[in-house]
């Protein structure tokens, strides 16, 4: 075995389902968005850097929105499709809207960037979003508006969320960008080809590295939801011994549900990329003894989650602090479970983007350096460096071109350091270590205190279980054709999704909880219809209103 030390950069690839369930319409536009800057950004990096190597994994309620993106816009083309998201539409259109709600919505839709890496780097559309700013001031402002003014903040918005590499490459996206204003129909149908072009090569792009071995591609449990706590709720007190708990204290048919997110998973992320993964994120890194049970069940080789998880359970299993650099296995059985590097994932995510590139990838070099100096005696050692895929970039310069360029270059190339994958690692004679018990938690903390515990997080999982006992009753009282039963079930999964439950609190940003809890009980209310129940008037009530700062807007956290 290579006396290098073993490095796996995992990025996960992770949004909620953001169509409105009646009408199928995008509530949000972060899924394509998301796409065109930093899924392809990403596969741009592995493509360039021979040597480069890394686990991506895939949520597959994200596989699925970025197809139908995809058939949206094919449709669209052909003149036989509709598109389904107002930015899109917007971005689309001949024709602008005159009523002021409905620019208002534009508007502020096209402000939601970060102001420091995305707006200010670019004069123009800094000027506009200035412009755009002063007139939501007084809504009477709008009236007064032109055509071109929402046309152009329309196509520098999406000008500004394109990937470095496809600005730096595509010469319709630099020709856009030199002309800078008075855009034409011509040049917004322009912008929506290379949208479309984009999002119809995400999902294939990553197929072929994975057929190349530069990646390894992973599976998270369908709709994203936190297995522990759908298997037993009181699985929270293992790590919060003195949490409050919702009122319903056991999430009707657990078992069942947790079967039916991991099998449709495997079978979405298989109809995209044709072989069924060796590897399993558990949503946000959540696990427990059955949850590990449950990853076995299904044939998974590795799984994985967050440090603090493994020094709970080595402290439960009454051994000392170990190395966290190193794969586990519960009882000997079933996956192995590797651990993040709280601190070195966390730099990435946040420290690293206020650093020069060149600064950050040597500083993190040096840690690598000295953990390989500590742990020259063990030959099962890995790092493991897990964190989302997605968010961070926003917050550096160049959608951390730069950063990531240097990161694969000088981790691939360095003499004393293997960029690999968990599979690749088990592959070629990693062992795991023996870890008796296990503690549930999940790689924020080693808790479940994102989820759960909180007054608003608590009220939500009532809601969920009382929509979950409807649902079991009309399932075994009424007969279903198999479709309406396979949409219900779909409904009911998305309604489990973890990401409802990450906003509310109060230490959220008020519009981002508005939108997400909004969309939380709009999903659950279409789950009573589609059960031909009437909805509950609790429904129409707000959950949570937020009304913190959280770091970097609360879309990613630290794991301690």
């Amino acid at each position: 075995m290579s006396d290098k030390l073993k490095v796996v950069l995992c990025w996960h690839m992770h949004q909620p389902q953001y169509s409105e369930p009646m009408g199928g319409s995008y509530q949000l536009p972060w899924t394509y968005l998301h796409a065109i800057k930093d899924y392809v950004d990403m596969a741009w990096h592995l493509e360039q850097i021979p040597e480069a190597r890394a686990v991506v994994n895939f949520a597959p309620t994200l596989l699925e929105q970025i197809d139908d993106y995809d058939q949206q816009l094919k449709g669209r083309f052909k003149g036989t499709g509709c598109l389904k998201d107002p930015l899109l539409i917007a971005l689309d259109s001949p024709v602008q809207p005159v009523h002021i709600e409905e620019r208002q919505t534009i508007l502020s839709a096209c402000l939601r960037a970060n102001d420091e890496k995305l707006i200010a780097p670019f004069p123009i559309f800094a000027k506009l979003a200035e412009m755009a700013r002063w007139v939501l001031e007084e809504k009477q402002r709008l009236a007064y508006l032109n055509d071109q003014f929402l046309v152009d903040m329309l196509v520098w918005y999406h000008l500004v969320w394109m990937g470095e590499s496809v600005r730096r490459n595509d010469i319709r996206i630099q020709a856009l960008m030199k002309k800078g204003q008075q855009f034409s129909f011509h040049d917004r149908r322009q912008l929506m080809i290379v949208i479309g072009e984009l999002l119809s090569d995400v999902i294939p792009r990553y197929r072929r590295l994975a057929e190349a071995k530069k990646v390894e591609l992973s599976v998270t449990p369908y709709a994203h939801p936190i297995v522990p706590l759908l298997l037993d709720i009181n699985s929270t007190l293992e790590a919060m011994p003195d949490a409050l708990l919702p009122q319903i204290r056991q999430y009707p048919g657990g078992d069942a549900r947790t079967e039916w997110h991991m099998e449709k998973g495997l079978e979405v992320f298989e109809s995209f990329f044709g072989f069924r993964p060796k590897g399993c994120w558990p949503s946000e890194g959540a696990v427990s003894k059955q949850t590990i049970e449950s990853v076995a069940k299904h044939g998974f080789n590795w799984t994985a989650s967050g440090e603090n998880v493994l020094r709970n359970s080595l402290q439960k299993s009454a051994l000392p602090d170990s190395s966290i650099h190193k794969p586990y296995q519960l009882e000997a059985v079933g996956p192995a479970c590797f651990f993040r590097d709280d601190g070195l994932s966390d730099l990435i995510g946040f420290t690293y983007t206020k650093w020069s590139a060149e600064d950050a990838v040597n500083d993190f070099i040096y840690h690598l350096t000295n953990i390989k100096a500590t742990t020259e005696d063990d030959p099962d050692r890995v790092v493991s460096v897990i964190l989302d895929g997605e968010n961070a970039w926003e917050h550096y310069s160049y959608n951390g071109f730069y950063f990531l360029q240097n990161l694969y270059k000088q981790l691939s190339r360095h003499p004393d350091i293997e960029l690999t994958t968990f599979s690749d690692c088990l592959e070629n004679g990693v062992k795991p270590a023996l870890l008796p018990e296990m503690v549930a938690g999940s790689w924020v903390y080693g808790t479940f205190s994102t989820w759960i515990g909180d007054v608003d997080k608590n009220r939500a999982w009532d809601l969920l279980s009382q929509a979950k006992q409807v649902y079991d009753e009309k399932i075994s009282a009424t007969a279903i054709d198999d479709d309406l039963l396979q949409a219900i079930d779909k409904q009911l999964a998305i309604c489990e999704g973890s990401d409802w439950f990450w906003w509310f609190g109060d230490y959220n940003a008020a519009d981002s909880v508005s939108d997400f809890e909004r969309l939380f009980r709009l999903h659950l209310s279409n789950l009573y219809q589609m059960l031909g129940e009437e909805v509950p008037q609790i429904l129409s009530e707000v959950v949570s209103l937020g009304g913190g700062d959280a770091e970097q807007g609360g879309t990613m956290r630290r794991g301690g």
